[in-house]
């Protein structure tokens, strides 16, 4: 088997697919993404929600395990959810602050 060439980069490009139906943005944008490990030809991504009671979590992993298993080599995903540290704007990109008026 080769080595994967997959880079966390590439990972996070990828998750800019993902889209907060409510906000309009991506979750790299918004700040929830949290950690991405790449291990042989499995990535676990670390992510949040803008609030513990959001119900579009499974939807969420879904896209995360669409579109980063679109990437040559990945054989799984690993969407893991996490509430702590919480998510707070200052997360944010400044592009997504000012989109959405922080």
């Amino acid at each position: 088997m080769s080595e994967i060439d997959v880079t966390v980069d590439d990972v996070r490009e990828a998750l800019e697919n993902v889209i907060d139906p409510e906000l309009g943005l991506d979750f790299v944008e918004l700040g929830l993404v949290y950690d991405i490990a790449i291990e042989g030809s499995e990535v676990t991504v670390t992510f949040t929600l803008t609030t513990p009671g959001c119900p579009i979590g499974p939807q969420v992993s879904e896209q995360m395990e669409e579109f980063v298993g679109d990437l040559p080599g990945i054989t799984k995903v690993h969407p893991t959810l996490v509430f702590t540290p919480p998510w707070t704007p200052d997360l944010m990109s400044e592009d997504a602050k000012f989109a959405l008026g922080y």
